[in-house]
């Protein structure tokens, strides 16, 4: 649950940990974006550093090879998801059934698995890197640009 916080003069709505990491918000301030464009536009892309604290995302060069086995990892849950929906539903036990039905969901869920492998690294999956009350103020309006 969201709760207002009062800093200093400022009030402002803090984002709980799970509701930061569903917006792809950064993990230090929850307030930054993680990306500079939506879910599912053509082209995803990373911010470099946070927008509002300046966090470097990646924490070393090939930090995010790490989230290619997350990625894995949601990919395989959502195959056995799939195939028992599948299942259930249509009780086939034709195999390119299956195939076809998981390509075209591995297909649509690609974006949602690049986005979502690079927040659960970030947050869950990256010792030291933990929420900064202090980092999510709003920044005096002399440094802002």
């Amino acid at each position: 649950m969201a709760t207002d916080t009062n800093i200093g003069t400022t009030t402002y709505t803090l984002l709980t940990e799970k509701q930061a990491a569903l917006q792809a918000k950064c993990p230090r301030c929850r307030r930054g974006d993680l990306f500079k464009n939506k879910m599912y536009s053509f082209k995803q892309t990373m911010n470099d550093r946070c927008p509002h604290c300046n966090l470097k995302f990646e924490r070393e060069p090939g930090y995010f090879y790490v989230s290619m086995f997350v990625s894995y990892a949601l990919n395989v849950a959502e195959m056995v998801a799939v195939c028992v929906a599948i299942y259930v539903l249509t009780r086939s036990e034709n195999p390119m059934i299956y195939i076809g039905i998981f390509l075209l969901a591995t297909f649509i869920l690609s974006p949602f698995n690049f986005r979502y492998s690079r927040v659960i690294l970030l947050y869950w999956l990256t010792p030291g890197l933990r929420f900064n009350l202090e980092k999510s103020k709003d920044l005096p309006l002399e440094t802002q640009e």
